[in-house]
């Protein structure tokens, strides 16, 4: 399963990279191929390829504001947390973000 996840805090600090990391960690024990975008003080970094969103079954976005060029994603299945949560319990969060999209599926 391929996931975009985009991590973003209102100050743009330390949240931000606090959930990147928490949910790469167990998206790599769980063996899901994810990219991680952050998107903190300075801006969009490590961006998502197009291809990649292409490919990515769906957009996992972790952030307690808007984020940058949403409409990337347009046409993509979403799901959306808080970088809290994200930080503390990533597997969870991934675990709900997987059957949200299962179920979107089925409609």
């Amino acid at each position: 399963m391929k996931i975009v996840v985009v991590t973003a805090c209102s100050v743009g600090i330390a949240h931000t990279y606090m959930a990147a990391e928490a949910l790469e960690k167990a998206g790599k024990k769980m063996g899901l191929e994810l990219w991680i975008e952050t998107q903190g003080s300075v801006g969009i970094e490590d961006q998502v390829p197009e291809d990649f969103i292409q490919e990515a079954d769906f957009i996992l976005i972790a952030a307690d504001m808007g984020i940058e060029k949403p409409e990337r994603f347009d046409g993509k299945i979403r799901y959306e947390t808080i970088p809290a949560e994200a930080i503390k319990h990533p597997m969870e969060v991934i675990e709900k973000a997987i059957a949200f999209y299962q179920k979107s599926l089925k409609k």
